[in-house]
């Protein structure tokens, strides 16, 4: 199966992203709810999505007691979310309580390790000591082996992250940037292309499309980059 794309909805309001989404019509089918419209607008965008037929990614990248993360991907797939983020530095016990509670329902989990906002050296400052990046995705995602679906990684990641988690892993990837989009607070950047050559499955793309002047054209770009006129099909289908 093809790639997709996520649009990521990183707007303030419902309204503004519910105007994305009449503008991209049945071209697209995945959109990402993060921590700006969890917190303004709450689950009834969610639900107006789902009743849209959109498959949503709700990334706010739990990383809390496992009581208190089964409690949220219980609320999470109740939902009806497709897709949702616990971070792997939470630890085992946090990923096997998650991964219970999703059991039976349509929600899918991934994994989240180190963000493609830092570089090494970023990360190393915040953990006390130097690391490689690539090494550090990888330990983390040990952790979590046999109890997620897939992870997500910065595509210079990728392959790594495909060898370790296997062919059937969901690999999901920030940081897509074109060669005349601002970086702004991506440290780790990769075009479309370059993220399918990696086998990333679903590329989450914000401010190059949501700030671009004309959105749609901006994701009919994007696919052909990918190698694809148009809209494709990607499991996990909506849920």
């Amino acid at each position: 199966m093809r790639p997709d794309i996520a649009v990521a909805l990183d707007v303030p309001t419902a309204a503004a992203a519910l105007a994305l989404v009449d503008a991209f019509g049945d071209g697209m089918t995945w959109y990402k709810v993060g921590p700006v419209l969890a917190v303004s607008e709450g689950p009834a965008l969610v639900r107006e999505l789902v009743a849209r037929r959109k498959s949503v990614f709700l990334d706010l990248k739990w990383h809390d007691i496992p009581n208190t993360v089964a409690g949220a991907v219980s609320a999470a797939a109740a939902l009806g979310v497709s897709l949702a983020t616990v971070h792997l530095a939470g630890g085992r016990a946090m990923l096997e309580a998650a991964s219970r509670a999703r059991a039976g329902t349509m929600l899918k989990l991934v994994g989240v390790g180190v963000l493609t906002s830092f570089d090494a050296a970023g990360y190393g400052a915040v953990v006390g000591h130097t690391v490689d990046v690539a090494q550090e995705q990888e330990r983390l995602m040990r952790g979590a082996a046999g109890l997620l679906d897939g992870f997500v990684c910065a595509v210079a990641e990728a392959p790594m992250v495909r060898r370790v988690a296997g062919p059937e892993a969901l690999l999901v990837t920030p940081g897509i940037r074109g060669t005349s989009d601002p970086a702004a607070d991506q440290q780790r950047t990769a075009s479309a292309g370059q993220a399918v050559q990696a086998g990333s499955d679903l590329l989450v793309i914000g401010r190059p499309i949501t700030g671009a002047p004309d959105p749609a054209a901006a994701v009919s770009r994007l696919r052909v980059a990918m190698g694809g006129p148009g809209p494709v099909a990607r499991t996990p289908t909506p849920g």
